[in-house]
């Protein structure tokens, strides 16, 4: 079986949902330690002339400095979701697929969610279904799986995958290649691999292409045919 785990980032690039459609169980690992300025509660699409800007959720102030992620709770006296909303509006005059992304986002807003985590996962699996294939993402923390404590930080997947029946295969986001053991992998009998999407360019109706923006921005001017095509553009290290 092969096995991906990554944090639950909100509207997250290309690469993790390549990530995603290549496995066989994908689960969103949340009790870790809540880093400011990542990717958990925010992302970036264009602006409108030129550059990026970020879209993000706004949550209560987390309490202290080893809140972990399963615990961070989306401010909802906050308009949050009208904000980012009216941050897409001008993709309406170049992207075409706006409207029926904007129903994709609707419907995914239409949701009061209390924290972070049950937001970015019905993110990630409404994203799935549109592109083409149904992911039901398990969250570790609801997981009741006992896991020996890691003493680096390649070794928390390490033991996820001891604890999951029929682990063969670990895929992992390139960024991991520096810090990641394989000899610990392979003494495990676990192939552990660095998943590298190509993130071509695509027409974004500018001179100047920005890479890696949030899945959003690709959702406007691909097809979800086509974005299930640019998911499969990838090689293993």
């Amino acid at each position: 079986m092969k096995l991906g785990i990554m944090q639950p980032y909100f509207f997250p690039y290309l690469g993790y949902f390549s990530i995603i459609k290549h496995v066989d169980k994908f689960i969103l690992f949340d009790t870790v330690q809540y880093i400011r300025h990542g990717w958990i509660d925010r992302n970036r699409i264009l602006k409108p002339d030129n550059g990026w800007q970020y879209i993000n959720v706004p949550l209560i102030k987390p309490n202290g400095r080893e809140t972990l992620i399963k615990d961070l709770i989306v401010n909802n006296e906050v308009s949050w979701e009208r904000k980012i909303l009216s941050q897409l509006d001008h993709y309406k005059k170049k992207g075409p697929y706006y409207n029926c992304v904007m129903k994709l986002l609707y419907e995914i807003f239409s949701v009061k969610y209390d924290n972070i985590v049950s937001l970015n996962k019905n993110v990630i699996e409404k994203i799935c279904s549109y592109i083409g294939f149904d992911k039901t993402l398990p969250v570790f923390s609801k997981m009741n799986l006992e896991i020996k404590e890691a003493n680096t930080p390649d070794e928390w997947a390490l033991n996820i995958c001891k604890k999951i029946d029929g682990v063969t295969d670990y895929y992992n986001a390139p960024g991991g290649a520096s810090f990641f053991d394989r000899t610990k992998y392979k003494a495990a009998n676990i192939n552990l691999y660095f998943h590298n999407i190509e993130l071509n360019k695509y027409d974004q109706k500018r001179e100047d292409f920005e890479v890696g923006l949030s899945i959003i921005d690709v959702m406007m001017f691909k097809s979800p045919e086509e974005i299930s095509a640019m998911l499969n553009k990838y090689t293993l290290s």
